[in-house]
């Protein structure tokens, strides 16, 4: 298994938020730039980036960022938030990422998916965010009305490789992830799955293990000190 640290962008610099609520943002880390050389010296191999903006209005304005982590330190970024388009995909993959994530698009138009499947392989990840057991889109504020395990599997069924799984109610609320959806979507499909949302301890690292999780994404408990990012990555391995 893997732990993939995280970096979410908003105006250039890395925050978080609470349960997705935007009206929660606050900065986590100075520069982007070196919170990533800090991962990698962490021993993380690859990097989970989400340009916030991009997620809610469309807008690259984060990319120069992103361009400027993979540039300066050599990592390997996978790049969610915003991406709707063939075009999107081609301007993310420009900037060196290694994998993008289609999140709310793979929602109103997952043909796009299929699409882009076809052409760009395991470049393609997809985004499940849930409440409730529904898959929430458009930076998490509307509600699809379709239950994240049906989505998951027509998603697989389309080729897809990785998915990235949140439980919206966990995220950056320091109190673990939702275990039993998890093992609940291990269950159901066959593709890699990240978990997102509310890893926090080593406990955690454990349990998602144990369910045959193949990566885990950690991002306020490790901003925050409470998740030691080497010991949860050597856990992991």
């Amino acid at each position: 298994m893997k732990v993939i640290p995280a970096i979410d962008l908003k105006d250039g610099q890395c925050v978080r938020l609470k349960k997705g609520d935007y009206d929660t943002v606050h900065k986590v880390a100075e520069d982007a730039v070196e919170t990533a050389r800090k991962f990698i010296a962490a021993g993380a191999t690859l990097i989970h980036m989400v340009d916030l903006d991009a997620a809610k209005d469309g807008s690259h304005a984060n990319y120069g960022v992103v361009e400027r982590v993979i540039r300066e330190t050599g990592a390997t970024v996978e790049l969610g938030g915003g991406i709707r388009s063939m075009d999107d995909i081609e301007a993310a993959l420009a900037l060196g990422v290694s994998r993008v994530i289609i999140g709310s698009a793979a929602v109103r138009n997952p043909q796009f998916v299929a699409e882009a499947v076809k052409k760009y392989g395991d470049k393609i990840a997809v985004g499940i965010d849930a409440k409730s057991e529904t898959v929430r889109t458009d930076g998490w504020l509307g509600d699809s009305g379709e239950n994240y395990i049906s989505f998951a599997e027509r998603m697989e069924s389309y080729g897809v490789k990785t998915i990235i799984f949140t439980d919206i109610d966990k995220d950056g609320m320091l109190a673990g992830p939702n275990f039993d959806q998890l093992a609940a979507l291990r269950a159901t499909v066959h593709c890699q799955i990240a978990a997102s949302g509310g890893v926090s301890t080593l406990e955690d690292i454990r349990q998602l293990k144990r369910l045959g999780i193949d990566a885990a994404i950690a991002g306020k408990a490790v901003y925050t000190g409470k998740l030691d990012l080497p010991a949860a990555i050597k856990e992991a391995e």
